[in-house]
């Protein structure tokens, strides 16, 4: 079983979701934030999507979780009904800023478990580091799915010759000039093609999970970002590092999910971020599954969820009193 099928593709288009509204950043972007859930339960979970996607992709938990806890979603700027900014602005640490803007605005007290899949754990890695405050207080509770702590650099001879590049300054150069190109691909783009359908079975699926249509619905919605914003991101998604902020997730439960099969943040960063957390985290690998884990095997991570709130609950007395 998966999640309805216009679940992973529901376009921005059209009117918001009731709940919707607005967040203003520092900066002067507007985030577009759904509020949704129990209103009066005694938790809160922010959730925060992945690179290129939108919040749209936390709908299967979204329905598991909804009688459960108050629930907040919101699309990272330059995705979904967000407004872009600056593309000097497209860095992970950017992004966890925002999370913090988004929590502040949307739930000034109470104690709050952050999720974010790829892009946006790196997000909330992003928050601890920046706010290690909040972290045992206000957020009680820590699932991370599908992600890095410490960038997308490959391993072997691949990852030797990217620090190379790195180097020599040749990164640099290639990724401006990705930057520089962008808006003329985006001009002449063609959407949902046949290569960009291979390259989303191959990089965001597992091994025995990619139904031709759930591909094809997350390539549409993948393929929604416009390139310009998924080029000032890329860079930050590759190389960064937030390793430091692993030690502040030690003060509450954490739940770390991967598949087995995972292309993006092979299943090896999860065990890392686990082994560094320490104790309070739990390590769930699914057998494979790829990195869109959230949309196709949506019981698993559920469960994994749901664990992770029981964990939660047996000490909030104790974390927010």
């Amino acid at each position: 079983m998966r999640i309805p099928r216009r679940s992973a593709r529901s376009a921005p288009a059209g009117s918001p979701a009731p709940g919707s509204r607005r967040v203003r950043t520092d900066d002067g972007v507007d985030l577009h934030v759904e509020v949704d859930g129990t209103s009066d339960a005694p938790l809160t979970v922010l959730l925060t999507h992945g690179f290129t996607a939108r919040l749209g992709e936390w709908d299967g938990q979204r329905a598991a979780l909804r009688g459960r806890a108050r629930l907040v979603l919101w699309d990272h700027r330059g995705h979904g009904r967000s407004a872009r900014g600056d593309r000097r602005a497209a860095t992970i640490d950017r992004t966890g800023r925002d999370l913090g803007e988004v929590l502040d605005a949307t739930t000034p007290s109470g104690p709050v478990v952050l999720a974010g899949h790829s892009m946006g754990g790196m997000s909330v890695l992003a928050l601890a580091r920046r706010r290690p405050e909040l972290f045992g207080t206000r957020v009680v509770g820590v699932l991370l799915l599908a992600t890095s702590a410490d960038g997308l650099v490959p391993d072997g001879v691949v990852g030797r010759l990217f620090g190379l590049a790195r180097r020599l300054g040749l990164l640099t150069i290639h990724l401006a000039w990705l930057q520089l190109i962008a808006p003329l691909l985006e001009r002449f783009r063609r959407r949902g093609t046949a290569p960009g359908r291979w390259y989303t079975r191959r990089h965001l699926f597992g091994r025995d999970d990619a139904e031709p249509a759930l591909v094809r619905e997350v390539q549409d919605m993948l393929e929604e970002t416009p390139l310009p914003v998924t080029t000032a991101f890329y860079a930050s998604v590759l190389d960064h590092d937030e390793t430091a902020a692993l030690e502040v997730l030690a003060r509450v439960p954490v739940t770390v999910l991967v598949g087995t099969h995972d292309r993006l943040t092979p299943a090896a960063h999860s065990r890392r971020i686990a082994e560094l957390v320490g104790p309070s985290a739990e390590l769930v690998v699914v057998p494979g599954a790829g990195h869109t884990v959230n949309l196709t095997r949506p019981e698993a991570v559920n469960s994994a969820f749901l664990t992770l709130m029981d964990r939660v609950e047996q000490r909030l007395p104790r974390a927010t009193g």
